[in-house]
């Protein structure tokens, strides 16, 4: 079994309340728009991460993380990107390829929005943790936390740190 912690949109934000939750977990997943790599550096020290580039991230980000970061976790086929659009409204490049080969979990950010919502129509639970840093529209920084035991995911928490 392994504890998740998954965020999105830190825009360069990183904090001790953050940093609290990364303890807990086994496993950080980012989902874009990291702002500068202090960040996943921190992160990092503290616990595996995996990434993806976000579109506010520079050439350092990009040259780390890839856009695309598919991957199993315990048995969970799980594919993480920034820009990926929610169920029935898919981005276009992602869209093709999560109808010929969707992966168990997708996930993204970039909308700043927290969401959860199980796709029937491709039989995959999409994830967007909303935002964590400080910038953006958004009024309550959010965070996901989750485990993943074989191939079940399960006990999933929303985490409001709360207003930015």
């Amino acid at each position: 079994m392994k504890k998740i912690l998954l965020l999105s949109d830190t825009h360069s934000h990183i904090d001790d309340t953050i940093l609290k939750y990364v303890n807990l977990a086994d496993e950080v997943w980012h989902a874009g728009d990291i702002g500068d790599l202090v960040v996943t550096d921190t992160l990092k020290k503290l616990k595996p991460l995996r990434a993806v580039y976000g579109n506010i991230d520079d050439d350092k980000a990009r040259m780390e993380f890839p856009l695309n970061n598919r991957f199993m976790c315990e048995g969970v086929d799980v594919w993480i990107t920034h820009i990926g659009g929610y169920p029935g409204k898919y981005n276009q490049a992602v869209r093709e390829e999560l109808k010929m080969n969707p992966p168990k979990l997708f996930i993204c950010g970039h909308s700043h929005i927290l969401k959860v919502q199980f796709d029937k129509s491709l039989n995959l639970l999409h994830m967007n943790p909303g935002a964590c840093g400080i910038y953006g529209f958004h009024q309550v920084r959010t965070m996901l936390r989750f485990e993943i035991d074989g191939d079940k995911i399960q006990s999933l928490e929303i985490v409001e740190i709360g207003k930015k």
